[in-house]
């Protein structure tokens, strides 16, 4: 059986949001929030805090999670969460879970990993349709769109497809950024330098399109939440989470 793991990257320096994964979410640190929903969901061989930070890996230690510290100079999660794959086995699925998730549901997670029964999928991401018109103007909302056997062919900060008749029938579907790798694939992802359309857009997941790696979209009613400032934390506490 494939052994299958989520890793869940953690930093503490935030430029909107110092310590993020220790802010208080109805009286848990928000990392305990998204480490319990992934434990609880009894889908994976281990679930793994990765961390630069000495705080974060306390509390996370404190509340039971596997922790791996990780070079604090990695530019970036996925980054984080190779540095963790390379002491997997390498024929294991690994999910990239964002540390500000505390809503993510084990029916995501269900959606994620049962892509990878398709032994041609390599990569795999969530996508969830876009209500509101305004949205679509909102560069902070990543765009995706995709072919025929659920593959994405573009992401971008713009609207896609554009709707050139104005005929109001388009769906439209926003990207949650939650990834499933094969682990050779993880392991070639981060060896690659930033591609043209990544440093365009700002958006990682184009490397892979621009050289060649397929992601299969899973379609979730998931809308997953942002968690960029104190202020979008304290919206948040008010719901019954």
């Amino acid at each position: 059986m494939i052994n299958r793991y989520a890793v869940i990257p953690a930093r503490y320096d935030s430029s909107r949001f110092p310590g993020k994964p220790l802010a208080l979410l109805n009286g848990k640190a928000l990392i305990q929030h998204v480490f319990e929903r992934v434990q609880n969901s009894q889908l994976f061989t281990d679930v793994i805090i990765a961390t630069d930070d000495l705080r974060i890996s306390a509390t996370a230690q404190d509340f039971g999670a596997t922790v791996v510290l990780t070079d604090s100079n990695l530019p970036s999660g996925t980054d984080r969460v190779a540095a963790v794959a390379e002491m997997l086995e390498p024929d294991s699925i690994i999910l990239n879970v964002q540390g500000d998730e505390p809503l993510i549901s084990k029916e995501v997670l269900v959606c994620l990993l049962d892509v990878f029964d398709d032994p041609d999928v390599r990569m795999a991401s969530l996508m969830t349709t876009i209500p509101e018109a305004q949205e679509l103007r909102d560069p902070n909302i990543v765009k995706v769109v995709c072919d025929a056997k659920g593959n994405a062919m573009y992401f971008s900060r713009s609207p896609i497809p554009y709707d050139r008749d104005q005929e109001d029938q388009v769906e439209y579907f926003r990207h949650i950024g939650v990834y499933g790798f094969r682990h050779q694939t993880l392991m070639s992802f981060v060896r690659l330098g930033q591609s043209y359309y990544e440093k365009i857009e700002k958006l990682e997941q184009l490397r892979a399109l621009e050289n060649g790696i397929s992601i299969r979209m899973c379609k979730t009613d998931y809308q997953g939440i942002g968690i960029d400032t104190p202020q979008d934390l304290a919206k948040l506490s008010l719901q019954n989470i």
